[in-house]
C-alpha cells in the first residue's frame, strides 16, 4: 500500500466558518459593512440613546434648579431667614443685623422690623440675632435659619478666643440637627489693606476645620462688604437638611391669644407667619413646638406685609399692625376629612383570654389582707403569743397542702420555648408567693432603674448632693461590674427574681414579642410594615402637595392659623417665650400623632459627665418636635432580634434609646435634654437620630448571680453564697452557670440548708474563680407623666 498523505483543507473550509459567510463576496460594497457586522449599527444605536438620556437628565436637573431657584427667591416665596450667630461673647451682632437691614431699606427711618423686602436686591430677607449664652433660644433658631451666619471677630488677643466654649458646644449641637447654608463674617478687621488681608487669613486658617468645605468667609465692617455679600446672597442656591423639607412649617412672626366662651380653661392660639416647605392643609394637625398636637380650626391667608414691589413707606410696618392686615381668602377644615385627634389607643376591656388582675382588684386585694392581720383570732386561755404562732386556721390549712409536695424543678430553661412552667405543671410553685412577686410593682427595687429623683422644692441641699452622689456610685459599680446583683438574704430568691427566665443562647434561643405585654401596650399603635407604611404616608402628602387643593395654603403665603383647644396657661406661656426663642409650627403627617415605642441612635456629648440613668424623665428635641420622655437604653445586636438593656447611658459609644413617643416618620435629629438636680435650665446631654418604631423590639434586662468555689474536686465544685436556701437552689437548678474563667457547667443538687450548691463543670475549675447565672426578663420604657415639656415650665 502507498504511504499516507496528509490532509489538504479546501480554501473555503479555512477561510470561511458558515455557509452563509461564504458568498460574501457577491454581495454589494455598500451592504457588505451592514450584513457582515451588525453589531457595529447596535452599539452605535445603544450610544446614541445613552447620549440622549444623559442630555434629557441634565435638562430635567437644570429645570429643577431654576424652579427652585425662583421659587426661593421670586415674590411668592417666604423671606429668608438670616440668623447672626456670635462665635464668642465678645461679638456684638446687634450692630451688625442693623447695618444689614439698613442695607436692604435704606429710606426707613427710625426703628427697623426684623424683616424688610429691597426692590434694589429683589429680596425679603428676616434677621434673627442669636442670644449668645441661651441654648434652647439658639437651637429653635437654627431649625428655622435658612443661612446661619457665624460672626467672628478679628480684634481677639489670642487666636484661641475666636471661637469661645459656649459656640463650640452649639456649634456641635447645629451639626446633630444638620447644618443649612452657612457663612462666616469677620468682623473688627483692621483699615489698613496689608494689615486687614493678613487679619483676614489668620481668622480663616483658625476656623476652617470647624465649618464646612463650601463655607465662604466675607468681611462685615463696612456697607461696602455688606453690599457684596448680598448680592452673591440673593443669587445662592441655599441648601437645607432633608427632614426640614418633608412637612410643612412656620416660624410665628406674631402670637395671640383668644379666649374660649365655651370651655374657660382653653383657647384659642393665634400664630401668623410664612408657611415654608409644602402647602399647608386645614384638615391635617399640626404640632407647635414644646406645647403639643392640635387641631385647626381655621387658616386665614392676608395680603403680604412685605411685598417687593411696595412702597417706600411701606416697609416702616410694625409687627404689631400686622394683625390689621387685609384678609384675601378664609379655609375652614372639613369635618369629614379632617385629621382626628387620636393619640392613645382605648384598649377593650374584653379582648384578650388573660385574666389579669386590675388596679381595683389589686387594691382590694391588699384591703382584705391587711383586714385579715388585724382581725383579732379566738385563743384558748393561757396561751402565749409564741404558742399562738403555731396555732393555724381553716385558711392556713388549705394553703398548707401546697407546702408539702417537693420543691424539684421550680424553674425551666428557656431553650427554645421554656420559661416558667404553668402552676399545673410544677411539683410546688410556691403558688402564694410567685402570684404576689408578680403583681408586686416594686420587686425589683435593687436592679429596676424605677426610680426617679424627687423634685428638687420638696428635697434639701444635702439630700440631693446624697442622691447624686448615690447614681455616681450606682454608675461607677455598674461599669466596673456590669449586671451583677446581690441575691437578698430576707428574702427567697424563686420571689425576688421570680420575672426572670434563663436562656440557652441570648442570640438562638427564642422570646415571643407578644408574650406578657404590660397594659401600656394596650395604648399603642403598630404597623404590620413600617417601611410601606410611611411609603404610603409620603406619597398621599406629595399627592396633596401637587393637586393644589382648596384646603392647603400654598407655601410662601402670609396666614394666619387658629389653633383650637389650646390650655390657657399653655397659650400664656407661649405668648411670653415669642419675645425670647421663636415659636414654630410644623404640620404632622398622618398617624404622627398616636404613640407608639420610637427607638432612637443615641450618644451622650462629651460635655456632658453627670450619669443618665434609665428611665430617667428627659426632653426628646426630634426635628420641629419636642416631648419628655423615660427612655430605656440597650445595645443594639445586628445578629440578632434581642437587645441587652443597660442601665446606664455611657459616654463613648452608641446605644439604643426606646421610649412611648408619638409616631415620627424618619430620618430626624435628635437632641436630649437633661434638667438640673434643682431648678434651672436644661442642658444638652445626647445627640442622635431616630432609627425605627417598632414595639416589638426585644430588650431584655440582664442579671447575673454570683458565687464562690467551697471546695474543688477535679470537675465538681461546691459554690456557696450564690443562694441562702436549698429551695431557691432546686427552683434555678435547670439554668446554665459558668465561671469568668471561661468554664461552663451546671447545678447538680443542693447541699445543706444554707444555699451550698454542687455543680459540675466542663474542666477544672480554679479557687479564685467565680461561678456566675444569667438570667434574663424583658424591659420596657416608662410612660410619661408628663407629655411635653411646657406643661411642665
Amino acid at each position: 500500500m502507498g504511504g499516507s498523505r496528509s490532509q489538504v483543507n479546501k480554501p473555503h473550509k479555512t477561510r470561511f466558518s458558515s455557509k452563509s459567510s461564504r458568498n460574501i463576496h457577491k454581495i454589494p460594497p455598500k451592504d457588505k459593512n451592514r450584513i457582515a457586522k451588525p453589531s457595529r449599527n447596535v452599539a452605535q444605536g445603544a450610544r446614541a440613546a445613552r447620549h440622549q438620556r444623559s442630555k434629557m437628565l441634565r435638562e430635567q436637573k437644570k429645570a429643577a434648579i431654576l424652579k427652585e431657584k425662583r421659587a426661593s427667591s421670586g415674590s411668592t416665596s417666604p423671606p429668608r431667614v438670616i440668623l447672626l450667630f456670635p462665635l464668642s461673647a465678645s461679638v456684638n451682632v446687634s450692630s451688625l443685623a442693623e447695618d444689614i437691614l439698613r442695607l436692604l431699606s435704606p429710606e426707613v427711618s427710625g426703628a427697623l422690623s426684623s424683616t424688610v423686602a429691597s426692590s434694589e436686591y429683589k429680596l425679603r430677607a428676616t434677621v434673627l440675632q442669636a442670644p449668645h449664652g441661651d441654648l434652647l433660644s439658639c437651637m429653635e433658631m437654627a431649625k428655622v435659619a435658612d443661612l446661619i451666619a457665624f460672626v467672628a471677630s478679628a480684634a481677639e488677643e489670642s487666636t484661641c478666643d475666636y471661637i469661645d466654649s459656649f459656640g463650640s458646644h452649639c456649634l456641635s449641637v447645629f451639626r446633630s440637627l444638620g447644618l443649612p447654608s452657612t457663612v462666616v463674617f469677620i468682623h473688627d478687621l483692621p483699615t489698613e489693606l496689608k494689615r486687614r488681608n493678613d487679619a483676614k487669613k489668620i481668622v480663616t486658617s483658625n476656623l476652617t476645620a470647624e465649618f464646612p468645605e463650601d463655607c465662604k468667609f466675607y468681611p462685615a465692617d463696612t456697607k461696602d462688604d455688606l453690599h457684596k455679600f448680598m448680592w452673591l446672597f440673593k443669587e445662592q442656591r441655599l441648601t437645607a437638611p432633608h427632614w426640614r423639607n418633608q412637612r410643612p412649617y412656620l416660624f410665628a412672626q406674631k402670637v395671640d391669644m383668644v379666649p374660649d366662651d365655651f370651655s374657660p380653661e382653653n383657647c384659642t392660639l393665634l400664630l401668623t407667619g410664612y408657611t415654608r416647605a409644602h402647602s399647608l392643609s386645614v384638615n391635617q394637625l399640626v404640632h407647635v413646638s414644646g406645647a403639643g398636637d392640635f387641631q385647626l380650626s381655621k387658616i386665614e391667608i392676608m395680603k403680604d406685609p412685605f411685598p417687593l414691589n411696595a412702597r417706600k413707606d411701606h416697609n416702616a410696618m410694625d409687627f404689631d399692625d400686622i394683625q390689621d392686615v387685609e384678609v384675601i381668602c378664609s379655609l375652614s377644615p372639613d369635618p369629614l376629612s379632617q385629621e382626628p385627634l387620636l393619640v392613645e389607643n382605648v384598649p377593650d376591656p374584653l379582648a384578650g383570654e388573660q385574666t389579669w388582675p386590675t388596679e381595683a382588684e389589686m387594691a382590694e386585694a391588699d384591703r382584705n389582707q391587711k383586714q385579715k392581720r388585724m382581725r383579732k383570732r379566738t385563743l384558748p386561755r393561757g396561751t402565749s403569743e409564741y404558742q399562738a404562732a403555731w396555732i393555724i386556721d381553716d385558711t392556713d390549712e388549705e394553703d398548707s397542702g401546697a407546702e408539702d409536695d417537693g420543691d424539684e424543678d421550680g424553674m425551666v430553661l428557656d431553650g427554645g420555648e421554656g420559661g416558667f412552667p404553668s402552676q399545673e405543671g410544677t411539683n410546688n410553685p410556691d403558688f402564694e408567693e410567685d402570684q404576689a412577686s408578680l403583681y408586686l410593682r416594686d420587686s425589683d427595687e435593687e436592679t429596676e432603674n424605677d426610680s426617679v429623683m424627687m423634685e428638687g422644692e420638696n428635697m434639701t441641699r444635702e439630700q440631693i448632693e446624697d442622691e447624686i452622689k448615690k447614681i455616681k456610685e450606682a454608675h461607677a459599680e455598674d461599669e466596673e461590674f456590669p449586671d451583677e446583683v446581690d441575691t437578698p438574704l430576707d428574702v427567697p430568691a424563686r420571689k425576688r427574681f421570680a420575672k426572670y427566665r434563663g436562656l440557652k443562647s441570648f442570640r438562638t434561643s427564642s422570646w415571643d414579642p407578644k408574650e406578657s405585654l404590660p397594659p401600656e401596650y394596650a395604648r399603642i399603635f403598630a404597623f404590620d410594615n413600617f417601611a410601606r407604611t410611611q411609603k404610603h404616608v409620603i406619597a398621599k402628602a406629595l399627592k396633596v402637595e401637587q393637586e393644589g387643593r382648596d384646603d392647603c395654603a400654598p407655601a410662601g403665603s402670609y396666614a394666619r392659623l387658629y389653633i383650637k383647644d389650646v390650655p390657657l396657661h399653655v397659650a400664656s406661656k407661649l405668648c411670653a417665650a415669642s419675645r425670647i426663642a421663636p415659636v414654630i409650627l410644623c404640620g404632622l403627617l398622618q398617624h404622627e400623632s398616636k404613640m407608639s415605642v420610637l427607638h432612637f441612635s443615641i450618644k451622650k456629648v462629651d460635655s456632658y459627665d453627670a450619669p443618665i440613668k434609665a428611665k430617667e424623665e428627659l426632653i426628646f428635641h426630634v426635628g420641629f418636635r419636642q416631648f419628655v420622655a423615660r427612655p430605656i437604653f440597650s445595645t443594639d445586636n445586628i445578629n440578632s432580634d434581642k437587645h441587652k438593656m443597660e442601665r446606664f447611658l455611657h459616654a463613648g459609644r452608641f446605644s439604643i434609646a426606646s421610649i412611648y413617643a408619638p409616631i415620627s416618620f424618619p430620618p430626624l435629629p435628635l437632641i436630649v435634654l437633661k434638667g438640673a438636680a434643682g431648678a434651672g435650665t436644661p442642658v444638652i446631654a445626647a445627640v442622635g437620630s431616630l432609627r425605627s418604631v417598632d414595639p416589638d423590639r426585644i430588650i431584655l434586662k440582664k442579671i447575673i448571680l454570683t458565687g464562690y468555689p467551697q471546695r474543688v474536686s477535679k470537675l465538681k465544685a461546691t459554690v456557696r453564697y450564690m443562694f441562702h436556701n436549698p429551695e431557691d437552689v432546686r427552683w434555678f437548678k435547670p439554668v446554665e452557670v459558668w465561671t469568668k474563667c471561661g468554664r461552663r457547667g451546671r447545678v447538680k443538687e443542693p447541699v445543706g440548708t444554707h444555699g451550698a450548691m454542687k455543680c459540675i463543670f466542663n474542666g477544672g475549675l480554679q479557687q479564685h474563680d467565680t461561678v456566675c447565672m444569667s438570667l434574663y426578663k424583658r424591659a420596657y420604657p416608662k410612660w410619661p407623666e408628663q407629655r411635653f415639656p411646657v406643661l411642665n415650665a
